[in-house]
Order: structure tokens, then C-alpha cells, then sequence
């Protein structure tokens, strides 16, 4: 049995389509919603809570391998249950900046619980992308609305990567021999930058999508109002203000695994052009 938590997320419930179409049974996703949630024929839909790890305890029951996104809980209790559960593989979603930001915050946290994972006595792989091409639909309010894109760092270009390429390693990762004990950072196929992002968003839509690049300190006060300043300041310093040479490189690691080239940006801007209408 395989559980896939944040079933309904972006990454997650491109993993559940994943492992079905590969034939990868018996499947169960979590969610805080078993009612509500839309997933292929045949997959188990159970609830759960990562604030309550108690409340995982029948999701994870005959559960062998889990696939899991850091710091949505107590992450020490999370691992817990689930090496108590019998589970004997996680695949661990972290962040590329584990190893090209190491000083900021929310980067070591994630160290933290990667160090928990691989101290827990299960088997693990882990996987670090960089900066999701999902994130841009915090756009989509102002693009549906017709109004300007702001956003700071205008034209660094970062290798944005697919939900979906995630979902795909993580695929190969819960169901084929030779990655536990893995550690793979995850990219797109090439550099895209906040402008490019929107000119592929307004290409998806058919119609123009005005950009406006706006100061760190703007994209700050309105970012901490939501994340808080030390999210808000480390999102900034990954997305333009403290870039490095690690952070940019365009890795080949889901073509890799996969066998199959990595999506770029427009594709994602293609599929998802109905969030943005």
C-alpha cells in the first residue's frame, strides 16, 4: 500500500494519476476531506490531520510507503507514527535550498526534518526542487481581475519546475529499485523569469497581461503580511535577491529518472490557463 499525503495538492494528486496509470495499487490518499476529494478509480481516499498526528493512524495502516511534504505538521510525530505504523520507505519532499540556502530559516527546518527522516530507521529518498512553476497562481486573482502583475526580480531567471516532474521522480522513487537513499534536486528544463512567466500566462490566455516590477521593499510588506518577515525574506533572497550559482543551474534529474524530458513553464501556464480567467 501506498499513501500519498497532500492528495489533492498540486504535486500530490499528480502522483495518485501517476501511480495509477502505472498500475502502482493498492492506493490511498489523504486528505481533510474523504468526501469531497476527486481521485482516480479505485484509490482509498482517507482523512487525516498532520496538526493531529493521532488522526493519521488509520491512514497508515498496511501502508508500506508514504510520500510526504515537510513542515505541514509536527514532522518528528508525523515520522513517528508512520515507522510505528510499519511504514519501511517515505519519499520526502524538501527544497533546493537545503543546499543552496543553508542560512535562512525555513531551509534549515527542512534540513531539520530531512535529519529526522534519515535518523528514523525507515528507508528514504529525498527530493529538493526549486521554486514551483504553481507558484505563480498567486497571480491569478489580479490576472482574472485584468490588473498588472507586480512582482520583484523581474528578470532573474530561475529553472522553475513542473508540479508534475515532482510527481513523476516521486513515482519512480515509491515503485522502482535503486533510490532509497537518494537525494535529487529537481529543476526545470531552463531559466524563466517572473516576466517571462506572465508573457507565457497572457500566450495561454490569448489576450495581453500587463507586468510591473516592483522594489524588494514593496513585494516585502505585502509578502509578510501573509507568510510573515522571515518567509517573506527568505522567498526574496531565493527568487532574486541573494541568488547563487547552485540555485540557478538547470539540472537534467528529472529527465534522468523519468526518461522523460522535464515540462517547461509554458506547458504549466498551458494547462492551468483556467485559474487565470
Amino acid at each position: 500500500m501506498i499513501l500519498v499525503t497532500g492528495a489533492t495538492g498540486n504535486i500530490g494528486s499528480a502522483l495518485l494519476k501517476e501511480l495509477h496509470a502505472h498500475g502502482a495499487g493498492p492506493l490511498r490518499g489523504l486528505t481533510r476531506d474523504a468526501a469531497g476529494a476527486v481521485f482516480p478509480d479505485g484509490v482509498e481516499a482517507v482523512e487525516g490531520d498532520f496538526a493531529e498526528p493521532a488522526s493519521l493512524k488509520p491512514a497508515l495502516e498496511g501502508v508500506r510507503s508514504l510520500f510526504l511534504v515537510s513542515r505541514l505538521g509536527p514532522d518528528a510525530d508525523v515520522l513517528e507514527a508512520a515507522r510505528h505504523a510499519g511504514v519501511e520507505h517515505v519519499v520526502l519532499v524538501s527544497s533546493i535550498t537545503v543546499q543552496t540556502h543553508p542560512h535562512l530559516g525555513p531551509a534549515a527546518e527542512n534540513l531539520a526534518v530531512e535529519q529526522l527522516l534519515k535518523e528514523s530507521g525507515m528507508a528514504w529518498t529525498i527530493l529538493r526542487p526549486t521554486q514551483f512553476a504553481s507558484n505563480a497562481l498567486m497571480w491569478a486573482a489580479s490576472i482574472r481581475e485584468h490588473e498588472t502583475v507586480r512582482a520583484p526580480y523581474a528578470d532573474t531567471a530561475l529553472p522553475t519546475v513542473h508540479p508534475a516532474d515532482i510527481a513523476s521522480v516521486a513515482r519512480v522513487a515509491l515503485t522502482e529499485p535503486g533510490h532509497q537513499g537518494r537525494t535529487y534536486a529537481l529543476t526545470g528544463p531552463e531559466p524563466v523569469t517572473a516576466r517571462q512567466q506572465t508573457e507565457a500566462i497572457a500566450e495561454a490566455l490569448g489576450r495581453d497581461v500587463p507586468f510591473a516590477e516592483i522594489s524588494r521593499p514593496e513585494a516585502r510588506a505585502l509578502m509578510a503580511a501573509v507568510f510573515g518577515e522571515e518567509a517573506a525574506d527568505a522567498v526574496l533572497d531565493v527568487t532574486g535577491g541573494d541568488v547563487n550559482d547552485e540555485l540557478l543551474t538547470v539540472r537534467d534529474t528529472v529527465s534522468q529518472i523519468t526518461g522523460t524530458p522535464a515540462r517547461p513553464f509554458r506547458q504549466w501556464a498551458s494547462e492551468n490557463a483556467a485559474a487565470f480567467r
